[in-house]
């Protein structure tokens, strides 16, 4: 884990820029992803639990969100967002993306993953895809939204987007989403602020 991840973690959520930049990202996310009531989904290296309340309104009071991380400081912060909102349909796993196991998360048993900004942070985020398919059920379905350089006019603004990616210990030039492109059908992609955003679903055969 990044050491930006574990200075300032009380911090983390004001810092981010999810305000103002990435919140966006998200809402497009979890709309592409198409999840419907009562479904599982992981929420793959959920962070801080910025995405939970989108994902918990999606798949209901029958559903099931479950936010799996690596990082113990980040749960924690989850923990209290989860408890503050009082999300009985929320639990939350520490495990590593690479080596997350029938024994952490209901194998078979999960609709769908998500992942925001988390993909790019990961040291093998090709790796972290693969296990994570191979818990969801066939014709579960997977979203990306993750960060690249802004595209067209938004170029100007390069300098800003690097500077974001590299205070949380990202790499802009991931571009995880490709992975699923090549491994998914009924591929959805759509960007936001200026490209510098990415969002893609699609469905895992």
């Amino acid at each position: 884990m990044s050491v930006h991840y574990r200075v300032g973690m009380r911090f983390y959520d004001a810092l981010s820029g999810e305000r103002c930049v990435y919140r966006s990202g998200r809402e497009r996310g979890v709309q592409l992803l198409g999840l419907r009531a009562g479904d599982t989904v992981v929420d793959l290296g959920c962070g801080t639990g910025l995405s939970f309340a989108l994902l918990v309104d999606a798949v209901g009071p029958n559903g099931r969100v479950i936010g799996a991380d690596a990082s113990d400081a980040m749960l924690k912060v989850a923990r209290r967002r989860v408890a503050k909102n009082g999300w009985s349909t929320v639990s939350l796993v520490n495990a590593d993306a690479l080596h997350v196991t029938g024994d952490d998360l209901p194998a078979g048993r999960v609709d769908a993953v998500f992942s925001s900004y988390a993909l790019s942070v990961m040291a093998d985020p090709v790796g972290a895809m693969e296990r994570a398919v191979s818990l969801v059920k066939r014709g579960g379905r997977m979203g990306i939204v993750d960060m690249q350089r802004p595209t067209g006019m938004a170029r100007v603004f390069t300098p800003f987007a690097l500077a974001a990616t590299a205070a949380g210990g990202a790499d802009i030039d991931a571009h995880p989403w490709e992975w699923l492109k090549l491994h998914a059908t009924d591929f959805s992609e759509d960007t936001r602020r200026g490209g510098h955003i990415v969002v893609a679903a699609g469905t895992l055969s």
